[in-house]
């Protein structure tokens, strides 16, 4: 069965606007960012981190909404989800909005799977919706690892949570045309290859990254060089590896298109951040921050796919399986008529 969805409408994507803390603006994409934590903590003027998790979508959403010159109450819906038990990072942290509030869990996938529901929404109704995603490196490491403050020994597999959030407004209004627009959608299957590690998430959340972009190329006929890019988010080295290697030998050559914001956002060479990024937020602020501002410039056709490996503390615990998941969209440079 065909799983690629063309949009009835395109749906473009008005505005966005990244939220990093000071590891990730110390990074190559430093100074992309809209908003950074100016204290140098990563707590945004919160008491804990799980709140300033929450402070950040805040944030991101707000400074997206005004950049689009919108308020909340035009948003028809949103889409919003976070690393934390129950998203509360996105219950908590959107409770001010005046708007119909989705919350979401794809881990790492979060960002392209609210985008993929806000776009559909938005096409199908006409409707303008709002997608956010977070991280935040000290509440993720507590729940799924060690609190910072342990100190322990990282694999050279393990990635590093991102500090980070992205907000995006969409709309099929055609007043906004110029503005990126994504027009193809394809939902990831979940995919469970038997990876326990929980240090290497790369090769967990690989394998789904790879069945989501050949049924891609063989539902649409398209190959790599159909696209300027081909994103992911967040595979880190060692995934990145393992993909680049698995769709070469299935007859896709995608090492000079492809991308990966878990090694976009860091220098791993000046950083010890060992594998790269990961994180919802690694994705989604790499996207708004780096990615959007180039469409149209040299950017014109790209594949943007969040991965995610959905995991909990206590799958972790019973020594279960990860099984990995990814989600794509097509976002094309629009030309104003």
């Amino acid at each position: 069965m065909r799983s690629t969805i063309k949009l009835s409408r395109d749906v473009y994507i008005i505005a966005s606007a990244s939220v990093v803390g000071k590891h990730e603006d110390d990074g190559p994409l430093g100074g992309r960012f809209d908003v950074t934590d100016e204290t140098g903590t990563d707590e945004f003027g919160a008491k804990t981190w799980e709140s300033a998790e929450g402070e950040m979508q805040r944030l991101a959403l707000s400074e997206a909404l005004r950049k689009a010159s919108m308020t909340d109450a035009e948003l028809a819906a949103i889409f919003a989800g976070d690393l934390q038990n129950q998203c509360v990072g996105s219950a908590y942290g959107l409770l001010g909005f005046d708007a119909p509030y989705f919350g979401l869990y794809g881990a790492c996938s979060t960002c392209a799977e609210g985008l993929i529901l806000a776009s559909l929404i938005s096409s199908a109704y006409g409707l303008t919706t709002a997608a956010v995603a977070s991280s935040h490196n000290c509440a993720a490491e507590r729940q799924f690892r060690y609190p910072v403050e342990y100190g322990g020994q990282r694999a050279p597999t393990a990635q590093w949570t991102v500090t980070g959030a992205g907000a995006f407004v969409l709309s099929a209004d055609e007043k906004h045309r110029g503005s990126p627009k994504i027009t193809e959608v394809l939902p990831g299957r979940s995919i469970d290859r038997g990876i326990n590690d929980l240090n290497n998430m790369g090769a967990a959340m690989a394998p789904a990254a790879i069945d989501t972009l050949c049924r891609y190329f063989d539902e649409t006929g398209r190959s790599p060089d159909s696209f300027d890019m081909i994103v992911t988010g967040d595979l880190g080295a060692e995934g990145s590896r393992i993909l680049t290697e698995f769709l070469s030998a299935a007859g896709h050559d995608v090492s000079s298109r492809h991308a990966d914001c878990g090694l976009m956002i860091y220098d791993r060479e000046k950083s010890d951040k060992h594998s790269g990024g990961s994180g919802c937020g690694c994705s989604a602020s790499v996207l708004s921050a780096s990615i959007l501002p180039r469409m149209g410039v040299d950017l014109h056709d790209i594949l943007f796919m969040a991965t995610g490996a959905l995991m909990s503390p206590a799958s972790v615990q019973q020594g279960n399986s990860i099984p990995g998941i990814c989600h794509l969209l097509r976002i094309c440079a629009d030309k104003r008529s």
